[in-house]
């Protein structure tokens, strides 16, 4: 197993290049730099990580365009997700924008979506909720995730945590573009601790809304 050094400039420029010639014939001519400076790289990062924050799978480049109209093959980012629970957990991903940290939950079957609801709604989980989320967004993550245009049905819509309520996921998002310590072995360290910024927020919803 190679021990992780950064992720080089060269992955970046991978995606900023691959934006402008999306096509079968240039990704198999440049499939040895996508496996020297984006994928390596990043399956170093994420083993060295898997013992903090679980163990970590990297998404497929292909796209899936059987229903898109854009049948362009290659997705232009390259993402990674580590969780202990399924559809909970840590993401990363490389695009020609840099690189994005993040974390929450992804996964939304009708049961898990009643349970975190209801601990949204209850005064204590919901208030703690309540207190993660805004110390996620002061330390500069974007509170994202699929949302409702209203409050669910059920509920009152001047709720206190109306907003919370109308997710039908929850995540946070950081784009830290590419600082200089992106290429050098201090990223591991970096990553982790955004990582770590959002680790409430994960243990929350693992607790309240994962199988």
């Amino acid at each position: 197993m190679s021990t992780f050094e950064g992720i080089p400039t060269a992955a970046f420029r991978f995606y900023e290049e691959l934006e402008e010639n999306n096509n079968r014939e240039w990704w198999l001519e440049h499939k040895k730099t996508y496996d020297a400076e984006v994928r390596e790289p990043l399956t170093a990062l994420l083993a060295e990580l898997e013992p903090e924050f679980g163990p970590a799978k990297i998404f497929r480049p292909n796209r899936d365009v059987r229903f898109s109209q854009d049948k362009s093959p290659y997705k232009t980012a390259q993402g990674a997700f580590a969780t202990s629970k399924e559809g909970v957990g840590f993401y990363v991903q490389i695009s020609a924008d840099g690189l994005l940290i993040g974390g929450g939950y992804h996964s939304h079957t009708p049961a898990q979506l009643a349970r975190f609801r209801a601990a949204v709604d209850a005064p204590a989980s919901g208030e703690e909720l309540q207190q993660i989320v805004d110390a996620v967004a002061a330390s500069g993550f974007a509170i994202e995730g699929e949302k409702l245009k209203t409050v669910p049905r059920g509920f009152d819509k001047d709720h206190p945590r109306a907003e919370l309520l109308k997710h039908k996921s929850l995540s946070a998002g950081v784009e830290v573009g590419e600082p200089d310590w992106l290429s050098t072995p201090a990223a591991r360290e970096e990553i982790a601790a955004r990582w770590e910024t959002l680790r409430p927020l994960v243990e929350w919803v693992s607790e309240h809304a994962a199988p």
